[in-house]
């Protein structure tokens, strides 16, 4: 097949790229070319939000599909519309699994969970994309899928602040206090990106995902409590943790309302039956210790990478500082 990937070099992204390549696909990447591109991609080079620069890049291209690693709001959506009626037989969308209701009235969540977040404004915007994209769906019959990753990690950590950067890692690794939201017994799910992509790419050009929604996780609940001392061990250091309630962070850091009651505050059970119906033989198969063992090898590569975000850090600091247990 013919995919144009809209980003294609991010955490999630670069794994489906990786995949599709192997798989022998024609594959490109739109985007203004800060990140290296992969071995045998097509690179378009143009600002997305640059309709006249996109639209030269693009030229009299036509693709099988066209995957937006990076639309967030209903004017990302309203532009797609406008660039790829006509020039696409397949669209997908990535949303995010944040948009499922918060908190759920319960922690099994399939893609008929209702969609309703009020805490975080990033859900409710992808929200408002889905909502466009239905509608083109439904008025014009345009080819459209909405995918919905978790949390996926492999060149971040599945962590609730800073997962992008070094900060959390490097507090473990000197044995300062790292934080973790509650008391750290709340099940979650992280999911490698290698594993999404596996569910992902047999999704991509499938005529029964038209019109329809999927989420794509790993079959592995595990609680913070597990995610941190996972991390430590793939770290070689003990986590020095100190649990706090989530109240009490939101109100003193009103930035992790989103994060926290509008996400990872809250049990999830994900049900992957509606992507093992279409991609028969999809399950995860990268456990926890095994993909935080990758992302620190990724992080010990390159000491660039090893970035510790001061926002993130003074935060953390401003935290501890101020809990009085």
């Amino acid at each position: 097949m013919k995919i144009l990937f809209i980003g294609g070099t991010g955490n999630i992204s670069g794994a489906a790229s990786r995949q599709l390549i192997e798989q022998g696909h024609q594959l490109f990447h739109l985007n203004r070319g800060q990140r290296p591109s992969l071995p045998g991609t097509n690179v378009l080079l143009a600002d997305i939000k640059d309709l006249s620069a996109t639209r030269a890049a693009l030229g009299s291209h036509q693709f099988d599909v066209v995957v937006n690693w990076i639309a967030y709001r209903r004017e990302d959506v309203e532009r797609d519309l406008a660039l790829f009626r006509g020039r696409t037989a397949h669209y997908v969308f990535i949303s995010s699994a944040s948009v499922y209701e918060r908190p759920p009235r319960s922690p099994f969540i399939t893609e008929a969970t209702p969609l309703n977040n009020p805490y975080w404004v990033y859900s409710q915007e992808k929200i408002q994309c889905e909502d466009r994209l239905q509608q083109a769906f439904r008025e014009e019959a345009f080819p459209m899928t909405i995918v919905r990753p978790a949390h996926t990690y492999d060149t971040i950590w599945p962590i609730v602040l800073g997962g992008a950067f070094f900060t959390y890692a490097a507090r473990i690794r000197r044995g300062d206090p790292i934080i973790v939201h509650g008391d750290g017994t709340s099940l979650w799910c992280a999911t490698h990106s290698d594993d999404f992509a596996r569910g992902f790419n047999g999704l991509l050009g499938h005529p029964a995902a038209i019109g329809r929604a999927f989420h794509i996780t790993s079959h592995e609940s595990v609680t913070w409590n597990q995610i941190y001392q996972t991390m430590g061990a793939a770290l070689e250091r003990e986590p020095n943790v100190v649990h706090i309630p989530s109240s009490w962070l939101i109100a003193h850091e009103p930035s992790l309302k989103g994060p926290l009651w509008g996400d990872k505050a809250h049990s999830v059970i994900f049900d992957n039956t509606a992507i093992q119906t279409l991609v028969p033989g999809y399950r995860a198969q990268i456990p926890l210790h095994v993909g935080l063992k990758r992302t620190a090898a990724w992080f010990d590569a390159d000491p660039k990478r090893q970035q510790i975000n001061p926002d993130h850090e003074n935060l953390l600091q401003r935290c501890l500082a101020a809990w009085k247990p």
